[in-house]
């Protein structure tokens, strides 16, 4: 076999590691000001909506960046920020955590939408809790179960609300774990954030991230009763969380990163498997699984929008993917048969040559 030969195999191998390896999905959009907090997959109508920060309006946004107003909402009080949001897909209902942030007067509630007529259902203020610290309450994030029961965080007062499909409000869990450990960064922005990202899994209980501390907590979906997730790390300034149908959970935070978890025994402990940086600048704030089960952040440049002076037209929602996922494995398993196919060739190469040798002596 010539060396020409086999630099072209080489060459193969190459080209098909690099195919293996596609870049991520981004998807940029433009709506003037949106500064979205809230990311949601429809898996209906195969698109995703986002919330706003300065308006009460929910938007969609197709895989190719195609931007609808699909919802204006203007019994929601004026510059009412939307935070978290949900899909319930077994109702078609939009579930958004609204809140008012200062100086406006203190607004806490639940929103849900039908998503075939797009009109409101209900809108439920959240109650407070006498018994809670003297911090405003703050709804966050929200996730929803089977039977149509949301569950919303209070980032401000570290409890839970639940609100029923008829869209019935009450404090479903105020564990005292949730006040337990003291904050891992004092100085950071997510200091006085408590309870954030919650996700339902469908085992009947919720996973939910606690920014300031860094902890992530199992409640049981019936009674409320929480307990730690045993991680070999925290998770500083966590923001939201997902699950992967393959049993992944993505936590996302605008400050550290993302985060992907395993878990073998119900999440009584869990494994960081792997961790990536996101841009800090744009300020990644919610996490969904899109079509394919491939993961996505949104980045809604939020702590611009919070401000309040600024402006902006273009955002982003982009796919994030873990090292094995990015095909760092595969492109090896190809590398591997690839070197294995050439070396088989030269050996073939060289027994042929040398049985023609052989052949020529007995000649």
């Amino acid at each position: 076999m010539s060396s020409t030969t086999l630099i072209l195999i080489l060459l193969v191998i190459v080209t098909i590691s690099t195919l293996a390896a596609a870049d991520p999905h981004v998807i940029k959009f433009r709506s003037p000001n949106l500064y979205p907090e809230g990311l949601a997959w429809d898996p209906s109508a195969q698109h995703f909506i986002v919330g706003s920060l300065r308006h009460r309006t929910f938007l969609s946004v197709s895989d190719a960046g195609v931007v609808n107003n699909i919802l204006s909402d203007p019994s929601l009080p004026p510059n009412s920020t939307i935070l978290g949001i949900a899909i319930d897909p077994h109702r078609r209902r939009l579930l958004a955590a609204v809140h008012s942030l200062p100086p406006l007067p203190p607004f806490n509630a639940l929103a849900a939408y039908d998503l075939r007529s797009l009109t409101p259902i209900f809108l439920s203020p959240l109650p407070s809790d006498p018994s809670s610290s003297s911090s405003p309450d703050v709804a966050n994030d929200v996730a929803v179960d089977f039977d149509g029961n949301a569950y919303v965080t209070n980032s401000g007062n570290n409890f839970i609300w639940k609100v029923n499909v008829e869209g019935e409000p009450s404090i479903f869990s105020r564990s005292h774990l949730f006040t337990k450990y003291p904050p891992v960064d004092p100085s950071s922005p997510y200091n006085s954030s408590g309870l954030n990202g919650v996700a339902y899994l469908s085992k009947g209980y919720l996973l939910v991230a606690q920014s300031n501390t860094g902890k992530m907590f199992k409640v049981d979906a019936v009674d409320g009763t929480a307990r730690v997730v045993i991680l070999q790390e925290d998770l500083p300034s966590a923001d939201d969380v997902v699950v992967a149908k393959n049993g992944v959970v993505v936590v996302v935070s605008g400050i550290n990163g993302a985060w992907f978890l395993k878990s073998h025994d119900s999440w009584s402990e869990g494994a960081v498997v792997d961790r990536i940086a996101l841009d800090r600048e744009r300020f990644p704030t919610s996490v969904a699984i899109g079509g394919g089960d491939r993961v996505y952040v949104v980045y809604g440049h939020v702590l611009e929008g919070i401000k309040g002076n600024m402006e902006r037209e273009w955002f982003s929602i982009e796919e994030v993917t873990a090292g094995a996922e990015r095909g760092d494995d595969n492109v090896w398993v190809f590398v591997l048969i690839g070197l294995g196919f050439a070396y088989f060739l030269f050996w073939r190469f060289q027994m042929g040559h040398l049985l023609k040798e052989m052949n020529k002596k007995r000649a």
